[in-house]
């Protein structure tokens, strides 16, 4: 078989590198991919010519590489109906429609239909007017709020304020977020430790891969604006096997039932961003795919044919599907460009010293993303440049390996930035 992988991040890279282990696939294309995916390598082959969201891009490269199953891995992709178009086409596709995929890309109806089937969720109303989202806050007593857009804005739509007029200012700012910010929410601050879920659905059941707690804001400490996610830890502790068979009973099976009761029978991975709040687990979000930087550090520790897990989803056999994966600790951090997420035009361009080198680390993976090869060598095109993964049997051992490898890496000119305190809430659970 050959794959076709839409997207360029982390992600994608781990994806390819869980296809590639698969003995029946023989080729792995990737659009556009980066300047990593395809080093050293003669199984994965990058597109970077074809943009993720060229629709028609994709279908010349369907025929030119005879694609037999094309993994739609990214929001927008899917937003699009990039799924629904190829299955039209007769062309095998895996995700979720463009309906079932509105679960991420309108966050409106999300909430609503969250609301419908009693799903635990923070309180909110969605506004399409700025002065009756302003009056409304106006009338609250001073409080934390959310101000989200509610379509997709690239990881950044969510605005925390700390009072009314923070409140305000983010619903004027909706306007910068486009067609995504013309609908938004106002929501309650919710009070407790993060963590997503991440399960695989075929319509009818699911099954859970793993948990991970993503770090988002750009600074330790969890300061500074957010980001697209600058690290994560596998399967934090937080989530024990009860808050598990919890999130099922609450969360997971109404949502697989509400789903199909809407004509949306849901396949594809589901990503449940969560809280454990005193009043119980509460829902921050669902998407509609695997998370970056998550997917980094729990698609590989998935240890049956990953290709064999899809194939099944797609024909409803999930229920038949044993799925295992390793109890190893994992750790993932992002190097960025110096200046992410708000300003690093200039250091695109930029060369990237020391991947070799990391690769090379026992019990560390490398995954590109906002880079690219030139002349052998690796230069800065984006705001998160890689993902560097430590392995470990604990959580201290996988985090001494991959601030090990990020200590040999760098961005000519001191322009690599990072944070030096990813899984700290572990960390310190660890010290008591």
């Amino acid at each position: 078989m050959n794959i076709l992988i839409l997207g360029s991040g982390g992600r994608e890279h781990a994806l390819a590198t869980a296809y590639g282990k698969s003995k029946k696939i023989n080729i792995i294309v990737v659009a556009p991919g980066n300047g990593l995916m395809d080093y050293k390598t003669k199984k994965v082959k990058t597109a970077p010519s074809v943009l993720a969201t060229n629709f028609d891009g994709a279908l010349r490269l369907i025929k030119k590489y005879e694609i037999d199953l094309v993994d739609v891995a990214a929001d927008d992709q899917l937003a699009e109906g990039f799924v629904d178009k190829l299955q039209a086409l007769g062309i095998k596709a895996f995700g979720p429609t463009q309906k079932e995929a509105e679960i991420e890309w309108n966050k409106d109806w999300s909430r609503h239909f969250m609301e419908k089937y009693k799903l635990p969720v923070p309180s909110y109303r969605s506004f399409s007017d700025i002065k009756k989202g302003a009056a409304y806050v106006k009338n609250l007593k001073e409080q934390v709020l959310y101000i989200k857009a509610s379509g997709l804005a690239l990881g950044k739509g969510a605005i925390r304020a700390e009072n009314k007029d923070e409140a305000i200012k983010a619903i004027n700012s909706m306007k910068s977020f486009g067609k995504a910010g013309e609908t938004f929410l106002i929501e309650e601050c919710m009070v407790g430790e993060e963590f997503s879920l991440f399960a695989i659905c075929d319509g009818k059941n699911y099954q859970i891969f793993g948990m991970a707690q993503d770090h988002k804001n750009v600074y330790n400490h969890d300061s500074g604006p957010n980001t697209g996610g600058m690290g994560c830890i596998s399967n934090p502790q937080i989530v024990t096997p009860n808050i598990i068979k919890k999130v099922k009973r609450t969360i997971l099976d109404p949502f697989m039932k509400g789903m199909k009761k809407e004509g949306r029978p849901y396949t594809g991975i589901l990503y449940l961003g969560a809280m454990l709040t005193k009043n119980g687990v509460k829902i921050v979000e669902f998407n509609a795919r695997w998370g970056d930087p998550e997917a980094e550090v729990l698609i590989p520790a998935i240890k049956t044919d990953y290709l064999t897990i899809v194939e099944n989803a797609l024909s409803q056999k999930l229920n038949q599907t044993e799925i295992s994966c390793d109890k190893i600790h994992r750790i993932s951090i992002a190097g960025c460009s110096l200046g992410y997420p708000i300003d690093y035009a200039s250091v695109k361009g930029k060369q990237v010293i020391g991947l070799d080198k990391a690769m090379a680390f026992l019990g560390v993976n490398v995954f590109g993303a906002g880079l690219v090869r030139k002349n052998n060598q690796f230069l800065a095109h984006g705001g998160r440049v890689f993902h560097l993964v430590g392995e470990g049997k604990t959580l201290l051992e996988a985090r001494a390996k991959v601030y090990g490898a990020m200590s040999i890496i760098s961005i000519v000119g001191d322009n690599l930035h990072y944070r030096t305190d990813i899984g700290w809430r572990d960390l310190e659970r660890i010290k008591k």
